[in-house]
């Protein structure tokens, strides 16, 4: 085995008296079986396809829990309805929470749920591939800093395991990597794997943690997710079997780990290095500081701006500590880009980089001390991608500004299409954009997702980041000079609002006036009657395409309303020229929706100074 698998991990001892029967039993009849073991029907388990002698037999020897540096529970496992199962669903992922402590969030990400998610992820993965016979799939697994990683990582190996594919940990990791691992190929890294977990909740509280899902054709959809989440729930009604419980099941079992992040962060280098005509080291002369806020992004640094010359000192927050103890890792979040343009401005830095917890998110910050976040970003991006694909469209979430739209379509020469909020969805209609004849190079978000066609349709905040490192490194090369002023100039002439804010305006599930109906129906019927309302007022005018919510423009600014898809929430983002513009969109808003006594509408109410 090469060097690059660093270790491969025994994780649990079985009985001599099961090593005894592995070997008599023989290799072939447990493949015989393990193929059966988490057969499909109607996307659910058949567990009554497999006879009681079988099933017992699969319990002690091919169930091969994997316990890595983890002691089995012997406590009885609770009973969860399927329902639990499918309310850790969130969006194309899946999220809940791992660890106990805060009052009122009870755990419900269990190990024994996990160890069910992965098995069924395994199932799904046998059913997609349809592997022959001798083939093993492989499915690798990584984890952001979460206090909560280690324990689902072992659980998460086990289910993989018990369900009869190869499993490759990575340790900490970032998404985008987990993702590039089922692309890569490189056998000395047991690449390119058939499936990749990662472990992560993004930016959420540190007693939460989730799943991320990808192949090589991507991250999976939210179908695919609400028929793994199905599945888990058989699986996991089996879990309280005596077969399954006995300590006999535990048989000898080895997990591969391998430092991919190494191979990932050389191929980050290569790409900066190639974009300044192969020069080894670009961004000599340039102080960049890293802020990955305790996540994951911590290498970023040290791997990836260090060999290529640059200065970092300054960086902070690199070390992972799934506490977060100095700022939420997110770059939408105030605090967190206060602590960067802080590190900038401190060290005279040529520019900031700050991540999110997982690294599929970023932001930058230039000398000056100016954000390059949200609505900046993705004109950045816009103006680099324009430059490279003059014409190609440009696809966001809803709530990007009209000066966005303005810059991308009169300054840059690109069309802006605006669609749903999700990076999924963002991503996807990209796609279908493409597929259809209408060139896109490029699908971002306000919340610093961002994907490009060249990295395969892939949020990667790392990458993101690289583009502007790669244009740094080629204005150096030219003798353009040494400084982010190239990335400034690329947005100058961007509208930018006076003032633009979002509010959270809440359905109450137990009023009166929902009479019985869904909080979905209520949020609808309110849209329904903003656009009826807002048709028939001249100052304002409906967004002529919307792919999300109601959308109107007048006194200057625009509004948005739409409906939240998994919570009783109606989100209102307004932007104006000033205060007094966004006071009149507020008051436009709010004389529509107060035909809604559900809606809490005191923040609306807070912002109009009704």
């Amino acid at each position: 085995m090469s060097g690059k698998v660093v270790e491969r991990v025994l994780v649990a001892q079985c009985c001599q008296k099961n090593r005894q029967f592995r070997a008599e039993y023989g290799q072939h009849h447990c493949a015989q079986y393990r193929h059966k073991l988490l057969p499909f029907v109607r996307g659910k388990l058949a567990w009554n396809h497999i006879s009681a002698m079988h099933l017992h037999t699969l319990s002690k020897f091919n169930r091969g829990i994997i316990y890595c540096n983890a002691a089995p529970s012997m406590t009885a496992i609770p009973s969860v309805h399927k329902g639990a199962f499918l309310k850790l669903q969130n969006g194309s992922d899946i999220r809940g929470v791992a660890v106990d402590g805060v009052e009122g969030e009870p755990v419900t990400l269990t190990e024994p749920v996990t160890e069910a998610i992965a098995a069924a992820f395994a199932a799904w993965l046998i059913k997609t591939k349809k592997p022959d016979a001798s083939k093993r799939l492989r499915v690798s697994v990584g984890h952001d800093s979460r206090i909560s990683a280690q324990k689902l990582q072992d659980a998460v190996s086990r289910g993989l395991a018990s369900a009869g594919v190869d499993v490759i940990q990575y340790g900490l990791a970032s998404t985008p990597a987990m993702f590039n691992s089922a692309l890569t190929e490189n056998e000395d890294f047991l690449c390119p794997v058939d499936g990749s977990i990662m472990l992560t909740a993004s930016h959420l509280p540190y007693n939460r943690n989730g799943f991320k899902f990808f192949t090589n054709a991507g991250g999976l959809g939210k179908a695919d997710i609400k028929n793994i989440l199905e599945c888990a729930a058989d699986i996991y009604g089996n879990f309280a079997d005596e077969y399954f419980r006995d300590a006999e099941r535990r048989t000898t079992q080895s997990v591969k780990r391998v430092d991919y992040m190494t191979l990932y962060t050389s191929d980050l280098v290569a790409a900066v290095r190639k974009a300044a005509g192969n020069m080894e080291k670009p961004l000599e002369g340039f102080h960049i500081v890293v802020d990955a806020g305790n996540g994951a992004g911590g290498f970023f640094a040290g791997k990836v701006l260090e060999p290529l010359g640059a200065v970092t000192s300054g960086s902070q927050f690199l070390e992972p500590d799934g506490l977060f103890p100095n700022h939420i890792p997110n770059p939408e979040d105030k605090q967190a880009m206060d602590a960067i343009t802080r590190a900038v401005l401190d060290n005279k830095a040529d520019l900031g980089i700050i991540f999110d917890t997982d690294v599929d998110r970023s932001a930058a910050v230039d000398s000056s001390g100016r954000e390059f976040n949200r609505n900046r970003l993705i004109a950045l991006m816009s103006a680099i991608v324009l430059e490279e694909h003059p014409g190609t469209t440009i696809v966001t979430d809803s709530v990007t500004s009209d000066g966005l739209t303005t810059f991308i379509e009169k300054k840059l020469g690109g069309r802006h299409h605006r669609f749903k909020r999700g990076y999924k969805n963002v991503i996807d209609e990209a796609i279908r954009l493409n597929l259809v004849g209408e060139e896109s190079h490029l699908a971002i978000e306000t919340s610093g997702h961002g994907a490009l066609k060249e990295n395969h349709w892939l949020d990667d905040g790392a990458y993101l980041m690289v583009k502007l490192l790669n244009k740094l490194a080629a204005a150096k090369a030219s003798g353009m000079g040494v400084g982010s002023k190239v990335l400034t100039d690329l947005v100058d002439g961007l509208e930018e609002p006076g003032i633009a804010v979002e509010l959270r305006l809440k359905i109450d599930q137990n009023h009166a006036d929902l009479k019985g109906g869904s909080f979905h129906d209520y949020g609808e019927a309110v849209l329904q009657h903003l656009g009826n309302i807002t048709d028939s007022d001249p100052k304002l005018q409906k967004a002529p395409v919307n792919y999300e919510g109601v959308r109107v423009s007048g006194y200057g600014g625009w509004f948005l309303l739409r409906l939240s898809l998994h919570d009783p929430v109606l989100p209102l983002n307004i932007e104006a020229p000033s205060n007094e513009e966004a006071v009149k969109l507020g008051l436009a808003v709010l004389s529509a929706v107060k035909e809604f006594p559900a809606l809490d509408t005191s923040a609306l109410h807070k912002l109009v100074h009704v």
